[in-house]
């Protein structure tokens, strides 16, 4: 089950144009820290389009071993070559990937008939759930309506990210998904997504504390308690929809959505995640009071300036955005400081 207020992890890169490990581990604890429901590493507020099949693992394995079995992974999946598509599963997949996020084909424009094929195919060679990928803005069509419908009735297809910031869309995606089959699935005591790698992450009895009698002799060393283990019961689900839009959360979720993966999370995850939580709780009124203070930074750090946009915003609040790789520009001097003065409300 995924619902609630995902992050869409940039890629720190370094000054030479490598991956930042460490300021990629810091991004990962604080954005745990600040309550995100989940990470989304190699999608495209990531760069994947730019990373290396090494980089592709490794940036992976970095969000794995962070998240501590704390939140799941889901891991970006993005091809225009269904083989390759396929290959990146089964590489997300060995590493211990949650879940996948698998993008429509951007270049070659396939068919319906092909797109079916493509998502498909990700799906029987992966025992990971699939979730589609629809963002107009970077691939040039919308993933039909009643293409999705079909390809819920998949097994593994488990649901789709919606950036197409269109409501109506939602709505209908919504809608035309509701008779899709239902699931078990194991959540926390208040539902929150759980998976058999944050499980397995836990210990299951405190035989790791050391007696106070063996520190005082001197006979071991002091070492941090365990996390506690997780109390689980389970939720019916069906298909999931999750909107990519930070300017319509709460109207996304108003209109069936089950939460959001968002890109301005990168930098502002308390605040995405305070609107899904008031809109949880039922109050409407402070709910839309904080969907109107992330909607115009929303839409203008990432819809309009981008990628470097959503890293300086990260290196302004706190987050760790790092470069851009080329043949992205930095931003120019009066872009950071709007960039600034948007956040200036929403700092941590």
């Amino acid at each position: 089950m995924f619902e609630g207020s995902y992050v869409a992890l940039v890629t720190p890169f370094d000054s030479e144009g490598r991956i930042d490990e460490d300021a990629y581990r810091a991004l990962i604890r604080r954005q745990i820290k600040a309550g995100t429901n989940g990470l989304v590493p190699c999608g495209s507020t990531g760069e994947a389009a730019t990373l290396t099949h090494e980089e592709f693992r490794r940036a992976l394995e970095i969000a794995l071993e962070e998240s501590r079995g704390d939140v799941p992974v889901m891991a970006g999946v993005a091809s225009n070559a269904t083989w390759k598509a396929v290959e990146l599963a089964r590489e997300a997949e060995s590493l211990g990937s949650d879940a996948l996020l698998v993008l429509a084909p951007y270049y070659n424009k396939p068919t319906q008939e092909g797109l079916h094929a493509h998502f498909g195919a990700v799906a029987r060679e992966t025992r990971l759930p699939v979730m589609l990928y629809n963002i107009p803005r970077f691939v040039p069509y919308d993933i039909p309506i009643d293409l999705i419908a079909e390809l819920a009735l998949h097994p593994n297809i488990i649901g789709i990210k919606d950036s197409s910031g269109n409501l109506p869309r939602i709505g209908a995606t919504v809608e035309a998904t509701r008779n899709a089959p239902r699931r078990t699935e194991t959540v926390t005591t208040v539902f929150e997504a759980v998976t058999g790698r944050m499980l397995a992450a836990r210990p299951q009895s405190a035989s790791t504390f050391v007696a106070a009698g063996d520190l005082a002799g001197g006979a071991a060393v002091a070492t941090a308690p365990p996390a506690a283990p997780l109390k689980t019961r389970t939720k019916q689900v069906g298909f999931q929809v999750l909107t990519g839009s930070a300017s319509i959360l709460l109207e996304a979720l108003e209109a069936g959505a089950s939460g959001a993966i968002l890109g301005f999370a990168a930098c502002a995850p308390q605040a995405c995640q305070e609107v899904y939580l008031a809109w949880k709780d039922h109050d409407l009124k402070l709910a839309a009071e904080k969907q109107a203070r992330i909607a115009g930074p929303g839409l203008r750090v990432v819809g309009q300036l981008g990628i470097n946009g959503v890293k300086h915003a990260c290196d302004f609040n706190g987050y760790y955005g790092g470069r851009g790789r080329a043949p992205l520009l930095p931003l120019t001097a009066a872009e950071k400081a709007e960039i600034e003065e948007l956040l200036a409300g929403i700092r941590n």
